[in-house]
């Protein structure tokens, strides 16, 4: 299969326009316009105006197509009775699998057309904003049939048919202010990222209450999921001041809030933290790129089935061991949160054991043979695992080149937890 991001004109001119030099002549900072806190879906007439008239007010026909999965459709009858209430006929559809598989990318595109809305609203967590944004653009651009292969440096022009809303119910990817999406090609079991900068959300709403009801387990993934973004992108060359305030900001609240989240999850306080860390972490991203994290844990999430958060974040002491030849940006997180030490080094071993703390708190494993992966099973899909963390577009974000058997000299040392010393 030919994907967009493995044309080599491509690969040669993302980390030209990614370094400080050419962002230095000319570069811009474009977010989602956000709600946030309790009442930021209102549940009836309130003071002045609310999320949905500023929505409304862009919604000629007043006609919402609510996407959601079996978990966050809970939510749904809130979200639709909001909308109702401001004048928007609503339909829900409640389908959208995780991982946002192609197939189903495309039966939700159907369905939408069917309902022909003026504004999508994506309900549920990261996969299922992801999954809304591939609907949206099939539905605005019927002349695309596959999205492995869309470029993205060529404009959608998307909003000629719908905007589009995202309330996350999870506390992770922050896809509800990126302009890219991950889908999952199920044919040749690997994650495509879709990236344009048409597909930045128009409106985010961040609702804590929503994210309540998370599980422990769920809450651990996609709270290192927003560390792993955070962490990622201060070292990423395309970082700036404006992305490193940001994920500083972001990662702060991680170390201080997470662990709460994970034992109480019913503290509205470090849910709400939480999902404006997850918003951080996405702005982050949008602005400078994750890098080796997410592309080892895009790997292992699809050959192995873990959780994206869990395969993203195992890796970060990983990266940060083999960035740390080549840049000691790493001291500025070390300043954030109050690392001391008199040496580099002893600063550096400071962070990575603030990190592995945290993990046994959350009680995540640090290696891949916690995992439950076997050491032939792992060696069995070396060949695969080595070349789609090579080939993937967050690669070229690293600080560092790396090489494919780099790549597989990391995961072999991930998988027994041992410190990377090349």
């Amino acid at each position: 299969m030919k994907y967009w991001f493995n044309e080599p004109e491509l690969k040669a001119i993302l980390p030209l326009a990614a370094s400080s030099a050419v962002r230095g002549l000319s570069s811009n900072f474009n977010t989602p316009r956000i709600f946030m806190g309790p009442n930021a879906l209102p549940k009836g007439k309130g003071l002045g105006a609310s999320s949905i008239d500023f929505i409304g007010a862009k919604c000629s026909k007043k006609r919402a197509f609510i996407i959601t999965d079996d978990f966050a459709k809970r939510f749904s009858a809130r979200v639709s009775k909001a909308f109702e209430a401001s004048g928007f006929k609503t339909q829900i559809w409640s389908n959208a699998l995780p991982e946002a598989p192609l197939s189903n990318v495309k039966e939700c595109s159907e369905i939408m057309s069917q309902f022909n809305p003026d504004l999508i609203v994506a309900l549920g967590g990261g996969s299922i904003i992801d999954g809304a944004k591939g609907a949206w653009i099939y539905y605005e651009r019927p002349d695309v049939t596959d999205l492995r292969v869309l470029s993205p440096f060529e404009p959608l022009g998307l909003r000629k048919k719908a905007i589009f809303a995202a309330i996350p119910t999870t506390s992770g990817t922050g896809s509800e202010c990126t302009a890219t999406a991950v889908i999952h090609d199920t044919e040749n079991n690997r994650k495509i990222p879709v990236a344009n900068s048409d597909l930045l959300p128009d409106f985010a709403i961040l609702v804590p209450e929503f994210t309540m009801t998370m599980p422990p387990k769920l809450t651990a993934g996609t709270g290192l999921d927003v560390l792993s973004h955070a962490m990622d992108a201060i070292m990423s060359p395309a970082a700036s001041d404006l992305s490193d305030a940001i994920n500083l900001s972001a990662i702060k609240t991680v170390f201080k809030f997470l662990p709460r989240a994970y034992h109480h999850g019913q503290d509205r306080e470090a849910r709400f933290r939480m999902l404006v860390a997850s918003s951080l972490g996405g702005i982050g991203i949008q602005t400078s790129g994750a890098a080796l994290t997410h592309s080892f844990g895009h790997s292992l999430g699809s050959l192995f089935h873990v959780h994206h958060g869990i395969a993203v974040g195992i890796f970060i002491p990983f990266v940060f061991q083999f960035y740390r030849e080549v840049s000691d940006k790493y001291l500025e997180i070390c300043d954030a949160l109050k690392i001391e030490g008199k040496t580099k080094q002893e600063r550096f071993h400071g962070l990575m054991e603030k990190v592995r703390t945290l993990f046994k708190e959350l009680e995540v494993p640090l290696n891949l043979k916690d995992l439950e992966i076997s050491k032939e099973n792992l060696e069995e899909k070396m060949e695969k695992l080595a070349l789609f963390t090579h080939e993937d577009i967050d690669s070229v974000f690293s600080p560092r080149p790396i090489t494919i058997d780099q790549c597989k000299k990391i995961f072999r040392y991930a998988f027994e937890g041992k410190s990377i010393d090349f």
